[in-house]
């Protein structure tokens, strides 16, 4: 999981949610996006699975300005960010659950 949009800063007013404690699963979807639906049960198991990670899902259809603003060219794309709400990993396409909780770890081992 790289790429752009590393180093941007994400908070809760422009998610609609809070952050997670630890860390927070950023996810871009589309209504009609098949891969977005398992997408969502991969990185909400995950969020589950690890104390102080959040998921949050986005509509990229809604959030045009965010979505242009962080390059976000297909759905899904996920965005892993730290405590403080940086973009510290990014991954389009469906995640397998490893690389999700390998990102993760890396986060979460760096603080």
């Amino acid at each position: 999981m790289r790429g752009r949009g590393e180093g941007k800063r994400l908070g809760a007013a422009e998610l609609g949610q809070d952050l997670g404690e630890r860390a927070t699963l950023v996810q871009f979807s589309s209504a009609f996006c098949a891969p977005c639906r398992a997408t969502r049960r991969v990185l909400g198991e995950v969020a589950r699975m690890v104390p102080g990670v959040a998921h949050v899902e986005v509509d990229a259809e809604a959030r045009l300005e965010l979505v242009r603003r962080l390059g976000i060219l297909k759905t899904p794309t996920v965005l892993v960010l730290d405590a403080d709400g940086h973009v510290v990993r990014r991954a389009t396409g469906q995640p397998r659950k490893a690389d999700v909780i390998a990102a993760l770890g890396e986060v979460l081992g760096a603080r």
